[in-house]
């Protein structure tokens, strides 16, 4: 005995100007017949939450899925799948496309070269895929931009549960963005963990989907923003902070990377501040109440 519901969607070309758009939805469980063989000319991300299976690819080789577990469908590539006959499998699975997929699979949050994914936790997936089974009622008129909206956050969960990664970060790249405004070069970063550059290099790769100069880039940057909108430092000062010896380097760098000069940077975005910037991250789910008289 198995239970189906799918819906399929077909979005406007101007959605797919959004990057992603999300083709369908499915939720399964139970003894569910095989897939396939079959090839696709988009992307699915298949979640099992429970029970056992299989899978077959291109190469003819059978690889076993024990939940909590993704299966990588990639357009182009042959599949053939299911679950254990005796026991089946609780399945969700979500079909997509459009030009963000590219950059996805660059940054490693698709993985083409490795269909079968353990997952440590399927819970955030399954979220997201509620999400847009919510969103999928007749009639919504929100449909297409709800569910694109979606399968971001679907491929964001499924990245963070994966089973060979922590979801708190890797401690390397944790260690990275505690000493990133320390003005060390990556061969030194590298000797702090004891490795090569190239070893930290597939580390990162790994774990952020960039270089480590980029990871590094990215966080020093970032900061020297939140120094130019909220103090009065003057450049060279806050070029020192974020690990930059060289005041004129750092603008050039800001300046190409961020497309304004330091100066220009901080007279668009100025905030007071007084007491300056909290580091504590409010609860979004709870947020400070402002109590004051209005009159």
């Amino acid at each position: 005995m198995y239970h189906t519901w799918m819906r399929y969607f077909t979005p406007r070309p101007v959605h797919h100007r959004l990057g992603l758009v999300c083709l369908g939805v499915g939720l399964q469980h139970g003894q569910l017949p095989t897939v396939g063989p079959r090839t696709l000319d988009h992307h699915v991300a298949v979640v099992i939450s429970a029970g056992s299976g299989w899978y077959r690819g291109a190469d003819g080789r059978r690889t076993s899925v024990t939940a909590p577990a993704l299966i990588w469908l990639t357009p182009g590539v042959p599949h053939h799948y299911g679950p254990d006959p005796a026991a089946g499998w609780d399945e969700s699975f979500v079909d997509f496309t459009g030009p963000a997929t590219a950059t996805y699979t660059e940054l490693g949050y698709i993985e083409p070269d490795r269909p079968v994914v353990p997952l440590a936790d399927a819970a955030g997936a399954r979220a997201a895929v509620g999400r847009i089974t919510r969103a999928a009622r007749r009639g919504n008129p929100l449909l297409e931009v709800e569910t694109g909206a979606a399968v971001h956050e679907l491929l964001v969960a499924l990245r963070r549960a994966r089973a060979d990664t922590n979801a708190d970060g890797d401690p390397v790249l944790t260690a990275l963005a505690r000493d990133a405004f320390q003005p060390l070069s990556v061969a030194e970063h590298a000797a702090r963990h004891g490795m090569t550059p190239a070893e930290l290099r597939t580390v990162v790769r790994r774990g952020a989907g960039c270089s480590p100069k980029d990871y590094l880039l990215a966080i020093r940057l970032g900061h020297a923003k939140e120094l130019l909108a909220t103090t009065d430092l003057p450049v060279a000062a806050v070029s020192r902070r974020v690990g930059y010896e060289d005041p004129a380097y750092f603008s050039r760098l800001f300046t190409r990377r961020v497309g304004l000069a330091p100066i220009r940077f901080r007279e668009q975005q100025r905030r007071n501040v007084p007491g300056g910037w909290s580091n504590r991250v409010p609860d979004p789910e709870h947020p400070p109440t402002i109590v004051g008289t209005w009159t």
